[in-house]
C-alpha cells in the first residue's frame, strides 16, 4: 500500500459516525464520573471502528487532563497501526517497542503505544516507567497477556476494548478484571445501518469427533491437519469454492501449515493458479508482497494459518472460507470480521463453514447476550454444542445448483434411519441399507445422464450426501469407529461406481 493510499485510509477513518460518538460520550461519562482507578470494558464488533473510538477518547482525555495515556497492544502490527491513527487524530505519541530501553523523553509526550511484553520486561528490569498515566486503553482485552501488567497501573483507569468480551483463558474470566461491560452496536443493526457488509453464510458438515482438544481449549494443529488434509476434505473445500466463491476475492482460514499447503495444491492442481499461501514462518518482506499481490488480484485466493485474525485489513475481501473448526468465540469473530468491511461497490460478502463453527456458535448476524457471557462465562461455554450433538442434528440439503442436475429424480432423499428400523424388523442385516442406498444414488445418475461418463460425473457430485448417509447409518449401529465410518464412505463411491454401469448396461438393453 502507498504512502498516499495509507493517509486515504486514515482520513476515511477519522470520520465518525453517529454510533462512535454517542459510545465516545457513554464512555467519557464512565471517566469523568467513576472513581481514578476504575475498570471498563467496551464491546464493538470487528469493523465497527473500536481504534477510531478510544483514539477520539485519548484526544479528549489529553485535552482536559494533565495525565498521560498509555494505549497496550499484543502485536507490533497493531502497534505501528493504532499510533498512525492516534496522529491522525492530532495526538503525538510514541511506540514502545523492543529498541527502546528507556525513556529520556518521556516529558516530551503524553500518549504512549506499547507491546505488552516489551513493557513488561522493561517494567521489570526497572529500566522504564511511565509517570502519571492517568488513562491505560488496552486493545483486544480478551486476551490474558495482559493481566501481567495491570499492578503497575494500579491508579489508572482502565478501559478494555474487544469485539468478544470472553477470556482467551476460561479459568481467567474478565469479570475478574473489569468491573462492568458496556455493550455496543450489534453486528446486524451495524448492517441494517449500512456501517457493515450483508454476508451469507453456506455451510457443510463435517465429523469432527476424531479432533483433540489441546490444553489451550481449542483443536490441536495435529489433529486439525489428519482431518483436513484427507481427500475428501480437499474435495468438499474445491467444491465448495467453485459453487460459491469461484472468481471471488478468497480468504482461508486453516489451523495448520500443512493443511494450509495442501490447499494450495489441491487448487492448483483443480486449475487455478491465483492463490498463494501465508503463514507466520515468512518474513516480513515476504508478508507485505504477498499481500499486495492478494490486494491488486480480483479473483486471488489466499490461504493463511493464524497470522491474518487480527491486524489485517483488507476491505475488499468477498469471501471467507473457515477450513477449520474452532472451540473459540472470539477466533470465529475474528476471521469471519476480516470480510465484513464495506465499500462503495461492495457492500455483502461470502462465509463458507467448514468446521461446524456456525452449528456450535450460531450465525455471524445472531444476536448475543454478551453482558451473560461477561457475567457467567463458564456457563456459557458449558452450553456450547459439542461435536458428537452436533453430528447428530446434521441434515443434509442438497443444492439447489445441484439438485437441477437430477431433475429427471422426483425423490433424491433416502431415510437412513427408516431404512434401518425396517431391515431391523425383518430381521435383516444391516448392510441392507446400504445396498439400498447405492442402489438409490445410481439410479439418479443414471436417470439423469445419457452416457456412462456423464453418470460417473454425477456420481462426484454426491460425496456430501454420501458421506450424510454413511454418517446416520453408523449412528444406527451404534458403536462403530470412525475408521469404519472412513472405509465405508470409500467402498461405497467404488460400489456406486459399478452400480452406475449395472443400471447403465440394464437402460441400453431396455431401449434396444
Amino acid at each position: 500500500m502507498s504512502k498516499k493510499d495509507i493517509l486515504l485510509e486514515i482520513e476515511e477513518k477519522k470520520k465518525l459516525y453517529g454510533y462512535q460518538l454517542s459510545d465516545i460520550d457513554l464512555i467519557f461519562d464512565k471517566i469523568e464520573n467513576s472513581s481514578v482507578n476504575h475498570h471498563l470494558l467496551y464491546q464493538l464488533p470487528t469493523g465497527g471502528g473500536k481504534t477510531v473510538i478510544f483514539s477520539e477518547i485519548v484526544r479528549r482525555y489529553l485535552e482536559k487532563y494533565d495525565k498521560k495515556v498509555v494505549v497496550l497492544t499484543h502485536r507490533i502490527e497493531l502497534c505501528k497501526q493504532t499510533s498512525k491513527m492516534l496522529k491522525a487524530f492530532d495526538v503525538k505519541n510514541k511506540i514502545i517497542n523492543s529498541l527502546v530501553k528507556d525513556l529520556p523523553d518521556q516529558d516530551d509526550y503524553s500518549c504512549f503505544v506499547a507491546m505488552v511484553e516489551t513493557l513488561k520486561n522493561r517494567l521489570n528490569d526497572e529500566k522504564l516507567l511511565i509517570h502519571d498515566v492517568g488513562l491505560l486503553i488496552i486493545d483486544e482485552a480478551h486476551f490474558n497477556s495482559f493481566r501481567k501488567l495491570f499492578h503497575a497501573f494500579k491508579n489508572s483507569f482502565f478501559l478494555g476494548v474487544t469485539a468478544t468480551p470472553l477470556s482467551s483463558n476460561i479459568k481467567l474470566p474478565m469479570k475478574e478484571n473489569y468491573q462492568e461491560l458496556l455493550v455496543g452496536h450489534s453486528i446486524d443493526s451495524l448492517i441494517d445501518n449500512g456501517y457493515l457488509a450483508k454476508a451469507t453464510t453456506y455451510s457443510y458438515d463435517v465429523g469432527l469427533t476424531s479432533l483433540k482438544v489441546g490444553i489451550n481449549g481449542d483443536y490441536t494443529v495435529k489433529s486439525s491437519d489428519e482431518l483436513y488434509t484427507n481427500m475428501m476434505m480437499q474435495e468438499k473445500l474445491i467444491h465448495a469454492y467453485q459453487y460459491h466463491s469461484q472468481g471471488k476475492k478468497t480468504l482461508i482460514f486453516n489451523n495448520g501449515i500443512i493443511t494450509s499447503l495442501h490447499v494450495l495444491d489441491s487448487f492448483k492442481e483443480a486449475g487455478y493458479k491465483n492463490i498463494r499461501h501465508l503463514d507466520n514462518t515468512n518474513n516480513n518482506e515476504e508478508r507485505k508482497e504477498i499481500l499486495k499481490w492478494f490486494k491488486d488480484t480480483p479473483d486471488a485466493i489466499l490461504t493463511s494459518v493464524g497470522i491474518l485474525t487480527t491486524g489485517f485489513d483488507e476491505p475488499t475481501v468477498e469471501t471467507i472460507i473457515l477450513n477449520r473448526a474452532t472451540k473459540s468465540l472470539t477466533l470465529y469473530f475474528q476471521m469471519i470480521g476480516r470480510g465484513s468491511r464495506k465499500l462503495p461497490n461492495k457492500d455483502k460478502f461470502t462465509i463458507i463453514d467448514l468446521g461446524n463453527n456456525a452449528a456450535r456458535f450460531g450465525l455471524w448476524t445472531d444476536r448475543i447476550d454478551w453482558q451473560h457471557i461477561f457475567k457467567f462465562p463458564e456457563q456459557y461455554i458449558h452450553n456450547l454444542k459439542g461435536d458428537a450433538e452436533i453430528e447428530l442434528n446434521f441434515t443434509y440439503k442438497m443444492p439447489d445448483e445441484l439438485r437441477q442436475k437430477f431433475s429427471k429424480t422426483e425423490e433424491i432423499t433416502f431415510d437412513i434411519e427408516e431404512a434401518y428400523r425396517l431391515a431391523i424388523r425383518n430381521q435383516e442385516r444391516p448392510k441392507v441399507v446400504i445396498d439400498k442406498s447405492i442402489r438409490h444414488h445410481a439410479q439418479m445418475c443414471v436417470d439423469n445422464s445419457e452416457t456412462l461418463n456423464e453418470a460417473k460425473q454425477l456420481a462426484k457430485e454426491l460425496a456430501d450426501d454420501i458421506e450424510s448417509r454413511v454418517r446416520h447409518f453408523t449412528t444406527c449401529l451404534a458403536n462403530s469407529t470412525k475408521n469404519y465410518r472412513d472405509w465405508l464412505i470409500e467402498d461405497y463411491k467404488v460400489r456406486l461406481l459399478v452400480e452406475i454401469g449395472k443400471l447403465h448396461r440394464e437402460k441400453i438393453f431396455a431401449s434396444e
